[in-house]
């Protein structure tokens, strides 16, 4: 993993849902070099760092919309509905950091 990401990597995955800016699992997976499953099983073993807002489940329609709107292969891969990760979530992602790289 490169520890170094620049302002542009970010900036490009950052979207809105919900009236709210977020960037999707498997892009915050795709900044941190590591499966977007590592990503969910961060949040998965920490829920108490995760309360209301800092993450959420997109549903049917928002995927439906996004996967129209953006063409990934990211995206077209998803089995599952992704996450969204507002800035509060990216905090506390980041404080289980190790968690997520040693595996």
């Amino acid at each position: 993993m490169n520890d170094i990401v620049n302002y542009e990597q970010v900036k490009g995955k950052i979207i809105t849902i919900r009236e709210q800016q977020v960037i999707l699992d498997s892009d915050v997976a795709e900044l941190y070099g590591v499966e977007t499953k590592r990503i969910n099983e961060a949040v998965s073993n920490n829920l108490e760092k995760f309360p209301y807002g800092y993450v959420f489940e997109l549903d049917n329609k928002e995927f439906g919309n996004l996967r129209s709107k953006i063409s990934t292969a990211n995206l077209a891969k998803t089995r599952v509905l992704p996450k969204a990760f507002t800035e509060k979530g990216l905090y506390m992602l980041a404080t289980c950091n190790h968690k997520i790289k040693n595996k």
